[in-house]
């Protein structure tokens, strides 16, 4: 979004204290920009309107000849059925698509984050919490056209926002799916639910398309992304530029009057045994690059899955005395918008 929109979208913004009931009280975060949601309007309809998202759309499927989705760059013709890292061609793979109450809250609101789950998954860590979904594949194939009838289905299931879980391999089909939720009705903000794991090229291309971004930081450092992610060494610069771009977009998490999220980043830390996230270098990066009231999940939920058990330092849960020390690291960084998940 060019900065004139941007200013005008935070110039309709007010300090309320709503916003802290529901984006942090479990922190004791600082009060988040509230805007009435009369005065929201989806970015994606703007470029609908304009006809830039038809020429975004075709941009992007065109990459599927040779695909750079993500920054493994495989390089294979998907438009043909060659298969790269992420072991998907052009065709979209759906898991599920429902009312998911367990996201961070101000995704949830009363009605929910109306979650597509695709299969398959470019980054592949060992530890993987879906591994059945994202390694697997499990699944059902779904035209752009279904996908654009699920996210308007979740709409009128009363979801506040359509949440796009393991997107950036099926991204093409996405935006031309969102093409046909629009001439469908489609008006609430689009979440971008991702590995973190993407090239900020194709992060420009949805600059407008995307009102939420809710990126995964998996890791601080290069090697332990290389060990756990299918050699993805250069995960955590790859990860920063992203998440650079993704906030220049959209800036702070901004809600309406009931703290439901309208727009803005949201980035989600998983704790790893023995520190292997790099929690520390996390947080810094965060509140040096970003600002220290960027909303922050660190999350303690890990549990071994996947190959994860048969791998000494992963097989293991997390301590509470683990976690507590990643809430300090964070809290002596100076983050003050802190999800505890």
């Amino acid at each position: 979004m060019n900065d004139p929109t941007r200013r005008e979208f935070l110039g309709a913004t007010v300090l309320s204290s709503s916003a802290l009931q529901s984006c942090g009280d479990r922190a004791g975060a600082v009060p988040a920009p509230v805007m009435p949601r009369r005065s929201f309007e989806a970015s994606y309809l703007r470029l609908e309107r304009s006809g830039e998202l038809e020429r975004r759309a075709r941009e992007l499927q065109a990459v599927y000849a040779s695909c750079r989705l993500c920054p493994r760059r495989c390089g294979v013709n998907r438009a043909k059925g060659e298969k790269g890292v992420c072991s998907s061609t052009d065709r979209a793979k759906v898991f599920s698509a429902h009312p998911h109450f367990g996201e961070e809250r101000p995704l949830v609101g009363r009605g929910g984050s109306g979650t597509i789950f695709f299969s398959h998954c470019n980054l592949l860590c060992v530890f993987c919490q879906n591994w059945e979904i994202n390694h697997r594949g499990d699944g059902a194939y779904a035209s752009d056209e279904q996908i654009g009838r699920l996210m308007t289905d979740l709409q009128e299931r009363g979801c506040h926002n359509i949440n796009l879980v393991t997107p950036t391999h099926v991204l093409p089909n996405i935006v031309a799916g969102l093409r046909t939720a629009i001439r469908r009705g489609l008006t609430v903000p689009l979440v971008y639910n991702c590995g973190g794991y993407e090239p900020a090229e194709i992060i420009r291309l949805l600059d407008g398309i995307v009102d939420i971004y809710l990126p995964d930081f998996k890791y601080a450092e290069g090697a332990m992304a290389e060990k756990y992610s299918s050699g993805a060494r250069d995960y955590p610069e790859a990860a920063a530029a992203a998440i650079q771009e993704m906030h220049r977009q959209v800036g702070e998490l901004v809600v309406d009057e009931q703290g439901v999220a309208l727009r803005g980043l949201m980035i989600r830390h998983l704790v790893l045994p023995s520190n292997i996230a790099g929690t520390d270098k996390f947080v810094k990066f965060v509140a040096e690059k970003l600002g220290p009231s960027t909303y922050v999940n660190i999350m303690a939920q890990y549990r071994p899955e996947y190959k994860a058990k048969g791998i000494p330092e992963l097989s293991r849960r997390l301590t509470n005395a683990e976690y507590q020390q990643a809430l300090r690291w964070a809290r002596e960084a100076g983050l003050t918008r802190l999800d505890r998940g």
